[in-house]
């Protein structure tokens, strides 16, 4: 709907995305990407759209923005890239000075609108709106605490239960914030986040308030800015630095903070144990970011550099999947001397298909994102150096396609462990039966991708290339070792609180 009620009838998005060679084989997945604004005087919607735009890379399914004009908040959200969510009209309705935003890929409830974000509840004084990047893993202890609120008279003319009928942890997590008859946001958020266990960076507002926090382990990244007349804070910086905010500083493992007409508070809700996703570094921050005081590039450059070291092999020209892979070939390239190329053809307006290609189509290799350049590749043995392998597929049909271009010989290079592990902590990666690296030994791997050698960057390697202590660090995907201790498996999986879905799959993805 437009935030004025009136019906919506240009199109959306569809909620899937193209990552790879075959359409069906996506690679990991990032939970979200998060944003907030308080900047009166400023067009705060505009600025969350284009901040969304430097954040595409951490969600496609959907997209929306909440704004206050300190009287009421208005909501707009769609499936879809922030382009295909939002236009000029619709941006010009969303006027006030407090702002929100979010662009989601599902790791708790399933692609589809209800579950777009942020996320709206009414409240016993106004409104609240909430976006959410990572993952909990105590849903089920969440979904009982809202259960178990004690049923406001209000409610039985507004049904507040039945407003927002999401099937995700961020819904539960609105739900228990909005409730707060006898005390303020502030203090019902310092009541509710020490609750809350698993991956988490929040940014929500009710009309005249902004809002941020971090789990105590500082899973997913979060910064905070700072513009002329106003405050933000984001996922990531390169999101400040698109609308020319300044950075302060990264927003602290367990600290809420609080900016309204007073000013920037903060409160310390949980002790810190830092353990950062370690995938950050490795594929799912964008290069210019800087995550504790390391920027993403040179580690994934220092990545490549150590995966020269480790892994040598006689060849004549080295070559990146475009784009994760390119930071790390650059660093392969420079250490062992071969040189650097362009080996593939990225097309440039893949990203989404509507049309999704028939099974003979796949099996026939269907080259909707990349294409050999044969002149580079034809009588030469190739690097191909890529940034992770899950399934395999993706990797199999690059291979076949450099051979098919001419290669000699091709040898695969990751620029991380095998992973063997799932995630819990929003990283939606395939289930652990799924990963090609739990059931094959690298050498049963090479031989699955048709690879003439394959070598992975040690653990060691790549958590020295961040240039972070280990023990600050979450590494389960590679070792299986979790920060969080992980509920019984029946409680977790991403359709948890969709019971249709719930009792139709089983939960395979627990170690």
């Amino acid at each position: 709907m437009h935030p004025q009620g009136r019906p919506v009838t240009r199109r959306g998005g569809d909620g899937r995305l193209t990552l790879a060679l075959d359409p069906q084989d996506q690679g990991p997945q990032d939970a979200c990407g998060v944003f907030g604004i308080w900047a009166p005087g400023e067009d705060v919607a505009k600025m969350t759209y284009f901040a969304l735009y430097a954040l595409q890379h951490r969600g496609q399914e959907s997209a929306g923005i909440a704004v206050s004009n300190g009287r009421q908040i208005l909501v707009y959200k769609d499936m879809g890239l922030v382009s295909q969510v939002f236009d000029e009209s619709t941006l010009s309705s969303l006027v006030g000075r407090i702002a929100i935003g979010h662009c989601r890929y599902s790791t708790t409830g399933a692609s589809t609108w209800k579950n777009a974000q942020p996320t709206f509840r009414p409240t016993h004084d106004g409104s609240l709106a909430l976006g959410h990047n990572g993952n909990l893993i105590n849903t089920h202890e969440l979904k009982q605490l809202v259960e178990d609120l004690p049923t406001e008279q209000a409610e039985l003319d507004l049904h507040l239960r039945e407003v927002e009928a999401s099937t995700n942890d961020t819904g539960l997590v609105t739900a228990l914030l909005a409730h707060h008859p006898d005390t303020t946001l502030e203090q019902r958020a310092i009541e509710v986040l020490p609750q809350l266990k698993g991956a988490f960076s929040f940014v929500w507002m009710n009309e005249d308030t902004l809002y941020a926090a971090r789990d105590p382990q500082g899973i997913r990244p979060l910064v905070l800015g700072r513009l002329a007349r106003g405050w933000v804070v984001a996922s990531e910086d390169a999101a400040l630095a698109t609308i020319g905010a300044s950075v302060v500083r990264e927003v602290e493992p367990g600290e809420l903070i609080v900016i309204d007409e007073n000013g920037l508070r903060s409160h310390r809700f949980a002790e810190p144990e830092p353990k950062g996703c370690v995938f950050e570094y490795v594929y799912l921050a964008r290069p210019d970011a800087t995550i504790a005081g390391r920027n993403v590039h040179e580690a994934r450059v220092a990545m490549g550099r150590r995966l020269a070291e480790e892994h040598p092999v006689d060849a004549d020209l080295v070559i990146p999947v475009p784009e994760s892979g390119t930071p790390a070939a650059v660093g392969f390239a420079e250490q062992s001397g071969i040189p650097f190329g362009q080996g593939f053809v990225k097309n440039a307006y893949v990203g989404r298909t509507f049309i999704q290609p028939s099974q003979t189509l796949r099996q026939l290799g269907i080259r909707l994102k990349l294409n050999a350049l044969e002149h580079m590749i034809r009588g030469k043995r190739i690097i191909v150096v890529d940034d992770s392998i899950v399934r395999g597929n993706t990797q199999r049909a690059q291979v076949r396609m450099l051979r098919e271009a001419g290669a000699l010989e091709v040898h695969v290079r990751i620029s991380s462990p095998p992973v063997k592990w799932p995630c819990f902590y929003g990283i939606d990666f395939a289930t652990r039966a799924e990963l090609i690296a739990n059931g094959l030994d690298v050498a049963e791997i090479a031989a699955s991708v048709g690879a003439d050698s394959l070598g992975y960057i040690s653990l060691d390697g790549m958590i020295e290339a961040t240039k972070q202590p280990a023990d600050r660090l979450c590494s389960a995907c590679f070792t299986g070792q979790y920060p969080i201790e992980l509920p019984d498996e029946r409680l977790l999986g991403k359709h948890l609180l969709e019971p249709t879905f719930a009792a139709a799959l089983p939960v395979l993805n627990n170690p």
